[in-house]
């Protein structure tokens, strides 16, 4: 993401028409945008930002070893991979494909899939740094204190001095800023790491509470609308 929650592409090719057309189309969805001539430098360009699309103009192996390298070396949040070919046929490890020769009907509406895409990734994937302080009650009633360090819609991030380990259950009430009420949320742990850093997920959460919690996290998670309606 960009400092103004835009989402980033990084667009594989060396066609200035091609460029002209994908660029309209993803200024019109407030997307921005960056280009690499050739395949075999764009994963340097990508290991330096946090692209959330990629766009290959096919050409052959270049484009598929840097599939490859997309899939196998990336973060494990992996960008939305649309390949633009002279085929229509599916191709491993790209979620969208684009046949040559191109409309602007037919690239909007790829792309408007890969947008929807992009926006479910990023709420599943973003963690709101909170830093709260609270008491937590594990499976067999001990009562521990932690620090909420961030939220996601699938879990939180914790970071205590209590002894924890993968499979512990906790719960605990939370106040997300902003909100009036404290949520209730039972969680179980799914990664330990040094300097007491704990990572869980949510395995319950009562529904008003979970309806607080989508809303704030919605409301947090806002990104640049597009200038077009989707």
């Amino acid at each position: 993401m960009t400092p103004e929650m835009a989402f980033e592409c990084l667009l594989v090719s060396s066609d200035a028409d091609l460029f002209r057309l994908v660029a309209r189309i993803l200024r019109e969805l407030s997307v921005s945008i960056d280009i690499c001539l050739q395949s075999s430098k764009a994963f340097d360009a990508l290991s330096k930002g946090s692209t959330d699309l990629v766009v290959i103009d096919w050409e052959g192996e270049a484009s598929s070893a840097l599939m490859q390298s997309i899939w196998k070396d990336w973060r494990h949040k992996k960008p939305t991979i649309v390949a633009i070919s002279p085929s229509d046929s599916p191709m491993p490890g790209a979620h969208i494909v684009v046949k040559k020769p191109m409309t602007y009907e037919s690239v909007m509406k790829s792309f408007k899939i890969a947008y929807h895409r992009m926006l479910l990734d990023y709420r599943r994937h973003v963690r709101h740094a909170v830093m709260m302080p609270v008491n937590a009650t594990t499976d067999d009633g001990r009562e521990i204190t932690i620090t909420v360090t961030d939220i996601g819609d699938g879990g939180v991030g914790l970071c205590t001095r209590e002894k924890l380990v993968i499979g512990d259950a906790l719960s605990f009430r939370i106040g997300l800023p902003g909100v009036p009420r404290e949520v209730l949320v039972h969680v179980r742990v799914l990664w330990t790491r040094e300097y007491s850093r704990v990572g869980c997920e949510f395995v319950r959460i009562p529904p008003v509470d979970l309806m607080i919690l989508h809303d704030w996290l919605k409301a947090k998670g806002q990104v640049k609308q597009p200038l077009i309606a989707m």
